[in-house]
């Protein structure tokens, strides 16, 4: 019963079963050979490798010797706190989107609704729009921001000038934005450079800018066809304070992203980008693009980096590399 209930546990934090089984029997034998546990938990070859890998990369498990073949298990307070903040993270999202009554409003009851809270906005109108809601910003701008990307010549110029004022801009940044070809390079962080305040999520559930107090421009979703020609302008009435809402709860479940930036502590500003990478969820491929290296270099200066840091896995090279003050 005891080992059914630490499974589900694991299972809740995005262990899978296969991972789930190998824990238990390191938590049975270690100190022991992979052989042993492979017998134990029933699994060889690549299933077994790839099990014991996700526990090395959640920080619940790390060689116990010198030649890398006697495992064990490893005090799982770190890896835990991250596997939970992450956890958490994507529950807030998936609420987040499920409350999103505005698209059930757009379908059902737009078209019949004719009050000026809300309008619509389509076609070649959404560009003149979005660049008279930055340049009428006084306060702040908030923004959920998700490719895809609505093509509007002089968008970057009117952030970069809106941020010279003072104008405070924070964003929440989905994953695929940083994954996005030339986004990061090319506009995130010339953005965050300027003074921007950036934070990273898995997923955002809508593209959301909020201007001020005073309106929202909302695209109608980040998967349909129309979200490249339509969207919608919510003055303020209750749907407005929804939206400011819901952005203030995914600025809260959101990682720092602060770019790259200048070298810290002898830290080589290749590296610090790369740690910053890391930390915001991009995949290996998406490093090693944004980079311009391949992927046997960016694992070596992964190995280089723990090896300073200490760090046995990637989450303790995380951990560790904050301590530091590299992140």
């Amino acid at each position: 019963m005891a080992n059914q209930k630490l499974g589900e546990a694991l299972r809740l934090l995005g262990i899978d079963h296969a991972a789930v089984r190998v824990y238990l029997a390191l938590l049975d034998l270690s100190p022991a050979p992979m052989s042993a546990i492979a017998a134990s938990s029933g699994l060889d070859g690549a299933e077994l490798t790839e099990a014991y890998g996700e526990l090395v990369d959640a920080g619940l498990a790390s060689a116990a010797g010198a030649d890398g073949d006697v495992v064990a298990p490893v005090p799982p307070t770190a890896g835990l706190e991250i596997l939970a903040r992450h956890r958490t993270a994507e529950v807030e999202d998936s609420r987040l989107t499920v409350d999103g009554a505005f698209e059930s409003f757009r379908r059902q009851r737009l078209a019949a609704y004719n009050d000026n809270l809300v309008e619509v906005v389509t076609g070649d109108a959404i560009g003149p729009r979005m660049r008279q809601a930055w340049a009428s910003a006084r306060d702040q701008i908030r923004q959920l921001e998700s490719p895809p990307y609505f093509p509007l010549p002089g968008a970057m110029d009117d952030a970069m000038a809106t941020l010279a004022r003072g104008v405070t801009q924070r964003v929440v940044y989905s994953r695929d934005s940083l994954e996005h070809p030339g986004r990061l390079k090319e506009a995130i962080e010339p953005a965050i450079k300027a003074g921007e305040q950036a934070r990273v999520l898995a997923s955002v559930p809508v593209k959301l800018v909020i201007i001020d107090e005073a309106y929202a421009l909302v695209s109608l979703s980040i998967k349909e066809a129309d979200v490249h020609n339509t969207m919608l302008v919510v003055q303020p009435c209750g749907l407005l304070s929804a939206l400011v809402a819901l952005f203030e709860q995914s600025w809260q479940s959101a990682l720092p992203f602060h770019g790259s930036t200048t070298r810290p502590g002898g830290l080589p500003p290749a590296d610090r980008r790369l740690l910053w990478l890391l930390a915001s969820g991009a995949g290996d491929d998406v490093i090693a693009r944004e980079m311009g290296i391949s992927r046997r270099t960016l694992f070596r200066r992964l190995q280089i980096l723990m090896a300073r840091l200490g760090a046995a896995n990637r989450f303790q090279m995380a951990l560790q590399a904050q301590r530091c003050g590299w992140l």
